[in-house]
Parts: structure tokens; sequence; C-alpha cells
């Protein structure tokens, strides 16, 4: 079974129109320093809306 790095973190996705955290994910630290965006679909205003991450 792998070790689990200090690299990867799980880090949560918000909405940036209503804020809500919908999604989680698993980043690499030291190949993405700055904060992820998606564009994702937010079930909460019912449409595609720009997603990025929260602590």
């Amino acid at each position: 079974m792998p070790k689990k790095s200090e690299a990867r973190n799980i880090i949560y996705l918000a909405c940036t129109e209503c804020k809500e955290r919908t999604y989680t994910t698993i980043k690499n630290k030291k190949n993405d320093p700055g904060r992820l965006e998606f564009k994702k679909y937010c079930p909460r205003c019912r449409k595609h809306t720009l997603h990025r991450e929260t602590k």
C-alpha cells in the first residue's frame, strides 16, 4: 500500500456566486502553488459557475 504523501492535500472548491462548497479534490502543492479554478455545475445556483479553491 502506498504511503500518504505530504505534497498532496484535499481541497474544497466553492462557488464564486453563492459561496457554497460543493466539490472536493486533491492537489499537489509543489506543482500547483496557486489556487485552482474550475467551471463546474453548482446545484444551489442551478447553472455552471466558476469554482475556486478555498481553505
